[in-house]
């Protein structure tokens, strides 16, 4: 048991490390499909992949959803703009381990 938690721990931990990234980039002009490419190379480079990639036919490795979207948006060349207000849900998985998180972002001041 313990060492289960111990795995989720990890994939939790790279999941929120990719939210930890996309926060450095949030800003208007910025496109959804940027904040997409910046997870997916995140996770990548910790040895993990994304669950959503291609699951039932979803083409991206986050959810980026803004303003009224509730859930689930699918990243694109959407651009943000000042005042938006996004969701951005990641979930990485690391050796069969789902880390799922997602974290609020207001678009500039």
């Amino acid at each position: 048991m313990i060492e289960s938690f111990k795995k989720t721990k990890i994939a939790g931990t790279i999941a929120a490390g990719a939210l930890d990234e996309v926060n450095t980039i949030i800003r208007p002009g910025v496109k959804t499909s940027e904040i997409d490419n910046l997870c997916y190379q995140y996770i990548n480079d910790h040895q993990a992949y994304s669950a959503p990639l291609y699951y039932r036919g979803f083409p991206k490795s986050c959810c980026v959803s803004t303003n009224h979207v509730v859930c689930h948006g699918i990243p694109s060349d959407k651009i943000l703009n000042e005042g938006d207000i996004i969701n951005v849900d990641v979930t990485a998985v690391k050796d069969g381990w789902h880390g799922d998180t997602s974290r609020m972002f207001i678009v500039g001041e």
